[in-house]
């Protein structure tokens, strides 16, 4: 799958070019996106939802790493490589979690579902970049959207237990907004 997916590298430069920048830049959109939920007064706690399951699944990705590693594509001399990245573990992949725990935590919430299924979208077309500028395999991908649904699971599961330390964080930023 990730030879089927990679030999399109380097065949052309627009697509290659787009692909780069979904792979290292789509997380960018999804950090906007909770930005912008946040300074919507209504959806500050979605806003802080989505950056629990971001950091619980970047968190779940790091013991994951401490356990198992798996090299990229590109340290086992495997297809094209259209970025540099760090000789680290592929699996599971850091931006795919980023990406995908903050759309399924949207998509719990029914006023913005929509948007989780849009970001869903782009998320795993980030994820098929990576593997495209040939930095990560499918699997990686997968194992992200695995431990993505497992921490916004885990996180919208404890949202009521999670009320009150949002009510701090939305406490304190009411505080220093109005100093």
């Amino acid at each position: 799958m990730f030879s089927y997916i990679n030999h399109f590298a380097g065949t052309n430069p627009i697509l290659d070019y787009a692909a780069i920048i979904a792979a290292q830049y789509m997380p960018i959109i999804f950090v906007l996106w909770v930005v912008y939920l946040w300074f919507k007064n209504k959806y500050q706690n979605t806003a802080l939802y989505c950056f629990y399951a971001s950091i619980l699944g970047l968190s779940f990705d790091f013991i994951i790493g401490l356990f198992y590693y798996h090299p990229r594509p590109f340290m086992l001399h495997l297809g094209k490589l259209l970025v540099l990245h760090s000789p680290d573990s592929s699996f599971p992949s850091d931006h795919t979690t980023f990406m995908l725990s903050i759309a399924f935590m949207l998509i719990y919430f029914r006023k913005t579902r929509i948007s989780g299924l849009i970001l869903l979208v782009l998320g795993f077309l980030g994820g098929f970049a990576r593997v495209f500028v040939g930095i990560h395999f499918p699997f990686d991908i997968i194992g992200s959207a695995v431990v993505a649904i497992f921490s916004s699971f885990i996180i919208y599961s404890l949202r009521t237990r999670l009320k009150p330390l949002n009510n701090l964080f939305i406490s304190l930023y009411s505080c220093i907004i109005r100093r």
